[in-house]
């Protein structure tokens, strides 16, 4: 199937939040436009976004753990922000505003010297461990917590604060990581992928030169490895790396770290080419790209581990999944590779 055919199949999608991907990311209409906008309304209204939304009472507030996977304030901003929500609506607020406290608690502030693993959890609950001059932390979670609220028109003076601390824990090889080993001196993809992300989406908004510099110091974590490859031998390292996921949460794949590359203009790169040469490969023979795997474990409007509120598509092998499509025909389209 020529991608021309796969992209007026999802056109014609039943899911707004599909056709607004393909509207607004592939075929690059504006979202201020009236159409746009009507079809924004669309998404705003959906039975999934209203199970999304369930757990918001009257003052605007998830109730759940605002990390609880996958069902907090965190996850649902995150989705919301992916599939088209309106920017700005402001009776969201009070979720986002519990999203940004969350993350910038008087712990994240305060650091302290660790010499070896049982070292670093003895004050973890209280404040950040600095070993061999690296702070062990988890930094996807203000990174996509600074995506978000930018991305859905909720942030406030706190993105400062949130980028600010990315910078400051930004590890020598452009990334981060919260590996507790006293020896760990490699970033994580997981953390990096989501912080470079953040901070792009903050640069572009503010022009700060520090946050654009620190992006491009990230993308050498993933450039120098291809996007999912060991530098010392070639091998893939980590095979759930190279399957194709929705939604990710902060979990990573090579095709959210090309979708990322595309977000941030940085496409020209001949180390990116394996990665997308690999997408390119997993298209279905009849067109499309399947969900090779999945992080939800169940769905549920009840909250508990793993579950989602909303079904995703599920699993495949054969059958194209419509979110990973509209991804992977987005990232093909910003890398020149679309065929129509």
């Amino acid at each position: 199937m020529e991608h021309s055919e796969l992209i007026n199949l999802l056109l014609n999608s039943s899911e707004p939040s599909v056709r607004w991907k393909i509207r607004v990311k592939v075929l690059g209409e504006e979202r201020d436009s009236p159409p746009i906008r009507e079809l924004e309304k669309e998404i705003a209204e959906s039975p999934r976004v209203a199970a999304l939304l369930s757990k918001v009472d009257k003052q605007g507030r998830l109730k759940a753990k605002v990390y609880a996977k996958w069902q907090g304030a965190q996850w649902v901003l995150m989705t919301l922000a992916d599939i088209g929500y309106p920017c700005g609506m402001k009776w969201l607020q009070p979720t986002a505003d519990e999203v940004m406290g969350a993350w910038l608690t008087e712990r994240y502030f305060q650091e302290f010297a660790a010499e070896s693993k049982p070292d670093a959890y003895k004050k973890l609950r209280k404040a950040i461990p600095l070993m061999q001059g690296r702070h062990r932390v988890c930094a996807s979670q203000q990174g996509n917590a600074l995506y978000a609220v930018l991305a859905l028109g909720l942030e406030d003076e706190r993105i400062h604060q949130l980028a600010e601390r990315l910078l400051h824990w930004q590890w020598p090889d452009g990334g981060w990581n919260c590996d507790k080993e006293l020896d760990a001196d490699t970033s994580t993809f997981i953390h990096t992928l989501w912080a470079m992300r953040g901070l792009h989406l903050y640069a572009q908004h503010t022009g700060d030169p520090k946050a654009a510099r620190a992006v491009t110091r990230a993308a050498e974590v993933f450039l120098t490895r291809k996007l999912y490859k060991r530098v010392r031998d070639g091998r893939v390292i980590r095979e759930e790396f190279i399957k194709l996921h929705y939604p990710l949460y902060w979990h990573y794949d090579i095709l959210a770290a090309l979708k990322v590359f595309a977000e941030i203009g940085m496409t020209g790169d001949p180390r990116l080419q394996d990665a997308l040469a690999l997408l390119k490969e997993k298209e279905l023979p009849y067109g499309g790209w399947p969900a090779e795997s999945r992080y939800y474990t169940k769905v549920s409007d009840q909250i508990s581990l793993g579950a989602d509120y909303v079904d995703w598509g599920g699993t495949s092998k054969k059958k194209l999944n419509e979110w990973v499509t509209a991804d992977a025909l987005y990232v093909l389209k910003k890398f020149g590779e679309l065929n129509i």
